[in-house]
């Protein structure tokens, strides 16, 4: 299992990593892993601006419907078009192709309470 030390991670187990005044988010490899094959993701809020821990859209494997929570607050500027016609993305590349959204985070965005890959991992491990 991946846990990359360049993005912080959520208990819900969503990823951010902040590129300049932007960020990316995504879930874990260990969410996808435990999710299955996914098979629809559904993110309708692009162009709004979110609280941390608000729901950002969903993801659907065979079985189930998950919720999708947005990891700080901010504007969610774009969601990934390539998943559209390649959700399978999420499974394969989580932390990279895979991502789900672009946010501008807001200017009090706490991630100090997110969790570091060690915290994390210690997490997913209990």
């Amino acid at each position: 299992m991946n846990f990359p030390s360049n993005v912080k991670y959520t208990k819900d187990h969503e990823w951010i990593r902040q590129e300049g005044d932007v960020a990316y988010v995504g879930i874990t490899d260990y969410a996808q892993e435990q999710l299955g094959d996914i098979v629809f993701v559904d993110i309708q809020t692009e162009g709004e601006t979110l609280e941390a821990g608000e729901t950002f859209g969903t993801i659907e494997v065979v079985k189930t419907i998950s919720d999708l929570f947005i990891p700080v607050a901010g504007e969610v500027l774009e969601q990934n078009a390539d998943l559209a016609d390649q959700p399978e993305l999420v499974n394969q590349d989580p932390y990279g192709k895979g991502w789900l959204i672009k946010i501008k985070p807001a200017a009090d965005a706490d991630f100090d309470c997110l969790l570091d890959a060690e915290a994390y991992k210690a997490l997913v491990n209990e």
